[in-house]
């Protein structure tokens, strides 16, 4: 019976794969992957952020093989990543004086150094669907393209777009409060199991590559009551960064690996706090760093970072181990399939359960 079982079993999940693929083409052409990669940059960028692996390309044929589905694509390019030998660690990158600004936004104030730079947003265009037809849409990529590609051949030459930290400012103030210097290595958690309580290095790292929509909705709890922190958009950056690689044995001599485009947030909490028995308001910041253009993400995860070395376990979102156990997409997208599968045994003993209860009831 066992052999009979998995036989037909192997046969029936070949035909349900075999099925998946012919529902993929069955309404026509498939998609291409350097579309995918070129028309959809903020779904690939989220895929990569959640991934912990910095491959346009491969997150696009992620999203091509999966049907659009990030969980599933994330698993597919971390799955990928686990296969890959380990070089060693970048140099760290010095987002003030490295980064090549595209967009830089301060809520928290209305002159900033160098000024606000709105970039390419949605934020201030109407939500209403575009029903212009193909030739329209070519037309006016046409446009596009001849109006703004000289303009970004000139910014690739003239290479401005580097921004002190707003914080600075506050900080040059002695109202910014910063955490203290901590020069230890941090923790890598893509090789250990994670343990509490948790360094904010561990719990950075595992924010950052938390679902998106995990952290966003946590982070609205937080502002909707169930937290303490009520932030300000400090200074918001998206903009690429040169990434250096210094091999052990050579540590005079660092190689150039390329760029990324990184999303950065810095959110601005006041805190009352007490010094010589008089209360002192001060602000604290919450960090977020995340892949590609992601700004919703990189906020929620300023204001979870700020929660989270709070640490009120009062609050649900104070609770590290509430947090961090419950924003990784292959954790909670694994363990909700897995539901899927036979429980047979499982669930016959509690009808047992039940019936020996109704009878007892009954006499």
């Amino acid at each position: 019976m066992t052999y009979v079982a998995v036989k037909g079993g192997q046969e029936a999940i070949e035909a349900s794969l075999k099925l998946l693929e012919y529902r993929k083409i069955e309404q026509g052409d498939q998609l291409k992957i350097s579309a995918i990669e070129a028309n959809m940059k903020l779904l690939v960028d989220q895929v990569m952020s959640e991934a912990s692996l910095y491959a346009p390309n491969l997150a696009a044929r992620a999203l091509w093989q999966a049907e659009g589905s990030v969980e599933e694509a994330v698993f597919l390019l971390r799955a990928y990543r686990s296969t890959l030998e380990r070089m060693g660690y970048s140099e760290i990158i010095d987002t003030s004086n490295e980064m090549q600004v595209q967009r830089r936004i301060s809520a928290a104030f209305k002159d900033i150094p160098g000024g606000q730079m709105l970039g390419a947003t949605y934020d201030y265009m109407h939500r209403l669907i575009d029903f212009s037809d193909e030739d329209e849409h070519r037309e006016q990529v046409k446009q596009l393209l001849a109006e703004f590609r000289p303009q970004e051949t000139e910014m690739k030459t003239a290479e401005i777009g580097k921004y002190e930290k707003v914080s600075a400012y506050l900080q040059d103030q002695g109202i910014l409060n910063r955490l203290p210097e901590n020069n230890t290595e941090p923790e890598d958690m893509t090789k250990k199991v994670l343990e509490f309580p948790t360094k904010r290095s561990e719990r950075l790292q595992i924010l950052s590559r938390g679902m998106a929509q995990s952290l966003m909705a946590f982070a609205y709890s937080i502002i909707r009551g169930y937290g303490d922190a009520h932030p300000t958009v400090g200074e918001l950056r998206v903009g690429t960064v040169p990434v250096y690689y210094t091999e052990e044995q050579q540590s005079e001599a660092a190689y150039y690996l390329g760029k990324i485009e990184m999303t950065e947030a810095e959110m601005y909490i006041p805190k009352t706090i007490k010094k010589n028995g008089k209360e002192k308001m001060e602000i604290e910041i919450g960090y977020g760093f995340v892949y590609g253009r992601n700004e919703t993400k990189a906020i929620s995860m300023g204001i979870l970072d700020y929660s989270l070395e709070e640490g009120n376990k009062e609050l649900p979102t104070g609770d590290e181990e509430f947090v961090l156990y419950h924003i990784d997409s292959i954790e909670s997208t694994g363990f909700l399939s897995h539901l899927k599968l036979p429980h047979y045994v499982t669930f016959q003993s509690k009808l047992d359960s039940i019936r020996k209860t109704q009878e007892r009831g009954e006499e």
